[in-house]
């Protein structure tokens, strides 16, 4: 473009100033003065990129709790004291079956005490019925070794889930293996009466009678090496619970 010259200087120097900026082409170049250009106010403004969202779980949020087994009496594991026999903290190890089954007996070979509970075995510490409690004599350490010498009257002390149980021993009983009833009266739930319905808790302890078969002449044995007889020790509860604050 060529300015007449007759156009004062200054008049023309702000036309070249309004010429480029409607221009376009010099948006990029700096300003007579040397300042910077301004931004353009007129542009339109960039689209916004759109932003993914994002489900996020409330703070506030309270997790549902995991279902807790509850554990019963019969099913905990417990300890047997007899301070009359010296006996202190025999463990006591639970399980679903019947006496001196295969469960029972692998129980008791490790040195410890095996207490069955179920339709075919006793209830808990504690619990209205007969709380079964077996042991060896003789092997796998004799914890019950000199339970025959217990009388009537004795403390039997049972520990059981932060609670203490006290027995008196009230009777003893023989039990053969030979005779389902003789069987089925030690584990019935009033010890020695089968189908007679338990209003007490109970206590039955059981080991071996081998010294006295052993002498009697009579060695028979069942398949897991149970002698013929076992010497039962029964009891009723007279205290408990008590907090185990041992």
């Amino acid at each position: 473009m060529v300015l007449s010259r007759s156009v004062p200087a200054a008049l023309a120097a702000a036309l070249l100033v309004v010429l480029a900026g409607c221009s376009g082409g010099g948006s990029g170049g700096p300003a007579p003065d040397g300042r910077p250009p301004a931004a353009s106010t007129s542009a339109a403004a960039a689209p916004e990129t759109p932003r993914a969202t994002v489900n996020e779980p409330a703070t506030d949020a309270v997790a549902a709790p995991t279902p807790q087994k509850t554990a019963t009496p019969r099913t905990e594991p417990a300890t047997l004291s007899i301070p009359s026999i010296g006996l202190k903290d025999l463990r006591v190890v639970p399980y679903e079956g019947t006496t001196d089954d295969w469960p029972g007996t692998r129980i008791q070979n490790r040195g410890v005490a095996a207490s069955p509970y179920g339709p075919k075995g006793g209830v808990g510490p504690g619990e209205v019925g007969n709380y079964l409690v077996t042991a060896h004599r003789i092997s796998f350490g004799g914890p019950l070794r000199d339970l025959p010498s217990l009388k009537v009257g004795e403390t039997v002390v049972v520990t059981s889930g932060g609670s203490v149980y006290e027995y008196e021993i009230t009777g003893t009983r023989t039990t053969s293996f030979r005779s389902e009833r003789s069987l089925a009266e030690q584990r019935a739930p009033v010890p020695g009466h089968p189908g007679e319905r338990p209003t007490k808790a109970m206590i039955t302890i059981s080991t071996c009678a081998t010294p006295e078969d052993n002498a009697a002449g009579n060695f028979w044995r069942d398949d897991r090496g149970n002698p013929e007889h076992r010497i039962d020790k029964i009891g009723v509860l007279r205290k408990g619970p008590t907090p185990d604050t041992a």
